[in-house]
C-alpha cells in the first residue's frame, strides 16, 4: 500500500507540468482559505466568499503568463531576470487589483466607490508583494528541480563509472596476464622458490588493490601511476627474467602531474606481448614524461621488431591496449589530447600521449 502511494507521488514529481498545476491549485486555494479565515474576524456577509474565490481565481490565471515569460528569459543575465520579474510582477499585480476591486465594489458594495484613490494603490502594492512571492517560489522550485537533476546525473555517472571500472579491469588485467602470473607463482612454489613466489603474490595483490581503489574517472599523480606500473613490471620480470629491461625517464617537475589511473598499463602490456615476448634476447621498454609548453607529453617506447601494419589501422583494430586507452583519453579530455603511434628509430614502436598539464594542489 505504502509502496503504491510512493510510486504515485514519484509520478507526480517526475511530471513537471502536473507538479506545477498541483502546487498552483494548492497555493491559490491556500490563499483563498487564509482570506476566508481572516474574514471570520469581522462581520462579513456570505457573499464575501464569492469575492474571495474570484480573487484567488484571478490570481491563478494572471500567474500563468508569468510562467511562460520566465521560461523564455530563463537563460538571461541575473540583472535582466530581476528587472523582468519586478516589472512583470507589478503589472500582474495592477491587473489583479483592478479585477479584485471591481468584484469587491460591484458585488459586495453594490457599486459604491471610495472617495480616495489611495485604497486602489495600497491594494496594488499588497498584490505586488504576493506576485513577487509567487515569482520567488517559482524560481526557487525550478532551481531546486535543476539541482535534483544534477544530483541524479551525478548518481548515474557514478554508476557508469563503476561499470567502466569493471570493464577496465577486464581489458587491462586480461585472463592471459592473470593466468600467466598465477602459473608462474605455481611454478615457483613447485621448485621451492617460496620467498620469490610470496613476493610475486604480494605484488599481484597490491596491483589488484590499486586497480580497485582507483576509478577510471579519477586522476592520480604521475609518480603514483609509475609506482603501480612498477608493480606490474616486477610481476612480468619474474616471467621474463633478464629479458625485460625497463627505463624510467620522468622529469622531476611532472611527477605530481595528474593523469588517468592505469592509462599506461595497457600500453606496457602491448609492448611486452608484441615486442619483448617475440625476442629471444629480450628487449627494452622506455617510459618517459616531460613538460611541453602547457602540456604533459608521455611516451612508451620499445625496441621490438615493430609492426608492418599502418599505425592508424593498428589503433583501430588492435584492440584492447591501444583503442581502450584512446577511448578513455577522449572521454576525459574531449578534443584536448593527442594519441599517436609511430615507428621507433632504429626499430620498434613508439606511443606518444599529450594531455593538458594538471598539477596536484599542494597544501
Amino acid at each position: 500500500m505504502r509502496d503504491g502511494m510512493n510510486s504515485n507521488w514519484k509520478v507526480i514529481f517526475d511530471d513537471r507540468n502536473r507538479f506545477f498545476w498541483m502546487l498552483q491549485c494548492a497555493g491559490w486555494f491556500g490563499y483563498a482559505l487564509v482570506h476566508y479565515i481572516g474574514s471570520l474576524m469581522h462581520e462579513m456577509r456570505d457573499i464575501y466568499v464569492l469575492v474571495i474565490l474570484l480573487g484567488a481565481y484571478a490570481g491563478l490565471l494572471l500567474t500563468l503568463p508569468l510562467r511562460y515569460l520566465y521560461r523564455r528569459i530563463w537563460d538571461s543575465s541575473p540583472w535582466q531576470l530581476i528587472l523582468v520579474v519586478l516589472v512583470a510582477s507589478y503589472l500582474s499585480a495592477a491587473a489583479w487589483a483592478v479585477i479584485d476591486n471591481a468584484t469587491y465594489w460591484e458585488i459586495y458594495k453594490f457599486g459604491f466607490r471610495p472617495e480616495s484613490n489611495w485604497f486602489y494603490f495600497k491594494n496594488t502594492i499588497a498584490k505586488f508583494y504576493i506576485m513577487l512571492s509567487w515569482s520567488g517560489l517559482y524560481f526557487g522550485i525550478k532551481y531546486y528541480q535543476m539541482l535534483q537533476d544534477e544530483k541524479q546525473k551525478a548518481l548515474m555517472a557514478t554508476s557508469m563509472a563503476h561499470q567502466a571500472q569493471l570493464k577496465m579491469l577486464r581489458y587491462q588485467l586480461n585472463p592471459h596476464f592473470l593466468f600467466n602470473t598465477l602459473n608462474a607463482i605455481s611454478t615457483l612454489i613447485l621448485i621451492k622458490e617460496n620467498d620469490l613466489a610470496n613476493k610475486m603474490m604480494s605484488k599481484l595483490s597490491l596491483f589488484l588493490r590499486f586497480s580497485l581503489d582507483n576509478e577510471p574517472i579519477k586522476k592520480i599523480p604521475l609518480e603514483q601511476e609509475i609506482e603501480a606500473l612498477m608493480l606490474y613490471l616486477d610481476i612480468e620480470k619474474v616471467r621474463f627474467d633478464e629479458r625485460l629491461h625497463v627505463v624510467i625517464d620522468i622529469d622531476e617537475e611532472v611527477k605530481r602531474a595528474l593523469v588517468p589511473s592505469l592509462f599506461l598499463q595497457p600500453l606496457i602490456e602491448n609492448s611486452i606481448k608484441y615486442a619483448i615476448a617475440r625476442m629471444e634476447e629480450g628487449g627494452r621498454i622506455v617510459i618517459a614524461a616531460h613538460q611541453v609548453d602547457d602540456d604533459l607529453l608521455v611516451s612508451v617506447t620499445d625496441n621490438g621488431p615493430g609492426c608492418p601494419t599502418p599505425a592508424r589501422e593498428l589503433i583501430e583494430r588492435g584492440g584492447v591496449g591501444l583503442s581502450n586507452t584512446r577511448d578513455r583519453l577522449q572521454a576525459l579530455y574531449g578534443k584536448n589530447y593527442s594519441f599517436t603511434l609511430t615507428d621507433n628509430d632504429p626499430h620498434g614502436m613508439r606511443v606518444e600521449i599529450r594531455i593538458p598539464l594538471e598539477q596536484i594542489e599542494t597544501t
